[in-house]
């Protein structure tokens, strides 16, 4: 396991509660748009305490006891392959657990501690990307959907594909670019397209800390700047507490005409507005504290 020497890991005494009404919009953003962006938590606890309020916390193979990720500089150990997002380079755009069975719904990361300079992050809707190439070149949506065509992971890789689609006239998306990533010939043309469609897609994002976002991790990509100084951030991943649908719709007609009408456009570098999750009674935990002295070894 990685961690960062400062960082200490904590056992939960809080039992699991289940999604309560006051937590009701939280939701409702992440069925439609697929990313809430979340603020006032400035401590290690306030973040557990809230991703336990929307989800069922799964473990990575670099999380801590209290089954959240530090995510903070490793050192050299972050130029091994997969590691990227444990050093201070450029990380690309991709979404988490990629290489296993079935990646986690639910992506939460909040900032603790900023850099010196640079680390924003980059955000990308799976939807606006998988409209964009299906208005521009629809032949890339049919092939990058093609069981097979991606390998993500190690000894060889899980076979995939970056589309999967589901019943119902919706697709999912998994996605990496890195040293654990490969890609059939047939869909080797199609990958500078859709690096493109990514890049024409995004949102960049500058935390403060106690800000971070809630990401439908089989929609949303994130990526992230280089960056120096001591930047630390806390993730957490797991299932939804609440009814969440697979994938996202890619049957609108509205939606490939808006594409259509912004096709060579700029990207969409705008913030969306941050949900002050303090603001919202938290059943069965009291409320969250966005105090702490934001080192990452708070406890609930």
């Amino acid at each position: 396991m990685l961690t960062c020497a400062r960082t200490a890991g904590i056992q939960s005494r809080t039992t699991q509660p289940q999604i309560g009404d006051a937590d009701g919009r939280i939701a409702e953003q992440v069925r439609e748009h697929g990313l809430v962006m979340v603020g006032g938590l400035g401590s290690r606890a306030s973040v557990l305490a809230f991703a336990r309020r929307v989800m069922t916390l799964v473990p990575h193979r670099h999380s801590d006891l209290d089954v959240l990720t530090t995510i903070c500089d490793i050192g050299r150990d972050s130029r091994r392959p997969g590691l990227a997002g444990l050093g201070t380079g450029e990380l690309h755009a991709h979404t988490e657990g990629s290489s296993v069975p079935e990646p986690p719904r639910l992506m939460l990361l909040v900032c603790l501690r900023r850099p010196a300079r640079g680390g924003e992050v980059f955000l990308t809707d799976g939807q606006a990307v998988h409209d964009h190439l299906a208005a521009t070149v629809p032949e890339a949506v049919e092939l990058l959907s093609r069981p097979g065509t991606a390998f993500y992971g190690d000894g060889g890789g899980r076979p995939s594909q970056v589309f999967t689609r589901h019943p119902g006239g919706r697709t999912s998306i998994r996605y990496r670019q890195d040293d654990l990533a490969q890609f059939s010939p047939v869909v080797g043309r199609f990958l500078p397209g859709l690096r493109a469609a990514i890049t024409a897609n995004q949102r960049t994002i500058t935390l403060s800390p106690g800000q971070g976002y809630l990401i439908d991790n089989h929609r949303y990509l994130h990526a992230r700047a280089a960056f120096s100084g001591p930047r630390l951030c806390v993730r957490a991943l797991g299932r939804p507490l609440f009814s969440l649908q697979p994938g996202f719709r890619t049957d609108r007609a509205e939606s490939v005409a808006a594409v259509l009408a912004l096709a060579g456009g700029s990207s969409a570098r705008c913030s969306p507005p941050v949900l002050d999750v303090t603001e919202t009674p938290v059943s069965q935990m009291g409320s969250l504290s966005s105090g702490g002295d934001g080192d990452g070894r708070s406890t609930p």
